[in-house]
């Protein structure tokens, strides 16, 4: 196809495509599928060979939150039977964290519901960032706890945090319809802090809340503006007792569809599978590996995910590896600081634009950091048509933090 061919050069170069190409890539057939997927892994692999990062998620504070985020099981109002508990002390999340390091994991995120850090909360994981890196030579901690205050983006840094997760969860246009209690911009505020802080942006979106092709593209290209180190790819989970419960819109061609898309419009940056990929993808997971170069191990917010053993047993499988702690993920211009999501010179380059995403800020399952609520036992229950509502792949998380139970890593 001319259309693949013409983004696997653009991606090589780091070059924007069109809005019509990136339409494209969404609308080519179930027969055109492999084609795609063989196209954008040929840009995955130039800037990051066949390297998996893992990144471990820890619900620090989960439930309870003042945000109306529909997608989110945390949100004001939800019906979702997750677990709830206020913050967790700093020896507790370190020992949750160690878990998913024993697994492989290279980044720890640190997550929180809630609109926003007080300057309270800010010293509570400013703490659990110092205990975690006291303990774990290398690690790197993300931290996604809401809309931040001035000044706040900086303390985290001070502590030793190397990110901050914010998503842009959907369009700037249909973002009203899915959040109400804060804006688009609000999020875009804070990305920004947290660039102009020095901190590694993390920002993403989720698909199948019902959005257009058009909002998908629209968000993948803020997000290529806005400049993030890493782009959480999240696939909307439908809790029972959230607003979108009844919104099951994906199937795993489309999904791979997406992964693709996103990753020719940003070539050079981690692309990370977050929540729902064991729901919507299933048994073509291991496909999505040569998408994008970045997932979570075991569970997620307040959702069950794979088991830790299968996740790696399957990147093992496609042929893929473990990221070490040693290895840089980003490629060398970006690691740099000298080059943004894809920029090319005279091509646009990723600067500004309004997004964000709320972890606190009713956090997505996975949210911090870019998961999604869901998780799922992958592979359970008898076959159903894709078309189907999957819900005995969505299992409340039961263990880890908060909990007296084992981790899943």
């Amino acid at each position: 196809m001319d259309l693949l061919n013409t983004l696997v050069d653009k991606g090589l170069r780091r070059e924007t495509p069109t809005r019509e190409e990136a339409l494209a890539v969404l609308r080519t057939s179930d027969d055109e599928l492999l084609d795609v997927v063989a196209a954008a892994g040929k840009v995955r692999r130039h800037w990051f060979g066949r390297r998996v990062k893992l990144n471990y998620l820890v619900n620090l504070k989960s439930g309870l939150c003042p945000e109306d985020c529909s997608y989110c099981s945390q949100r004001l109002g939800s019906k979702a039977g997750i677990l709830k508990y206020t913050w967790l002390k700093p020896d507790e999340a370190s020992k949750a964290a160690a878990a998913g390091l024993a697994g492989g994991a290279k980044r720890v995120c640190l997550v929180a519901s809630g609109r926003g850090p007080t300057d309270r909360d800010v010293d509570r994981v400013s703490d659990t960032i110092k205990a975690i890196k006291e303990q774990n030579e290398g690690v790197e901690v993300c931290a996604c706890l809401g809309l931040l205050s001035d000044g706040q983006a900086e303390r985290l840094r001070e502590a030793g945090a190397d990110a901050y997760n914010h998503n842009l969860n959907t369009s700037e246009a249909t973002y009203g319809d899915i959040t109400t209690t804060h804006t688009y911009a609000d999020r875009v505020e804070t990305v920004q802090k947290a660039h102009a802080a020095g901190l590694s942006a993390c920002s993403g979106l989720i698909a199948g809340m019902g959005e257009s092709d058009e909002d998908l593209v629209d968000v993948v290209f803020s997000l290529r503006e806005l400049d993030p180190d890493s782009v959480p790819v999240n696939f909307l989970i439908p809790f029972e007792g959230t607003p979108l419960a009844k919104e099951w819109n994906l199937t795993p061609q489309r999904c791979l569809r997406i992964l693709a898309m996103v990753r020719f419009v940003c070539p050079d940056v981690e692309v990370r599978i977050a929540g729902g990929r064991e729901v919507h993808l299933r048994t073509m997971q291991p496909l999505a590996l040569h998408l994008a170069n970045s997932i979570f191990l075991g569970d997620y917010l307040t959702s069950e995910g794979q088991a830790g053993k299968a996740d790696l047993e399957m990147i093992a499988d496609a042929g893929f590896e473990v990221e070490g702690a040693d290895q840089v993920t980003l490629p060398e211009h970006r690691a740099a600081g000298a080059g943004g999501c894809g920029s090319h010179a005279g091509a646009g380059g990723c600067g500004s634009q309004e997004g964000e995403e709320a972890s606190g800020c009713g956090s997505h399952e996975g949210a911090g950091c870019g998961s999604h609520e869901g998780g799922g036992v992958c592979g359970t229950g008898a076959a159903v048509p894709a078309a189907e509502p999957r819900t005995d792949l969505v299992a409340v998380r039961r263990r880890g933090a908060g909990t007296d139970l084992a981790p899943n890593a």
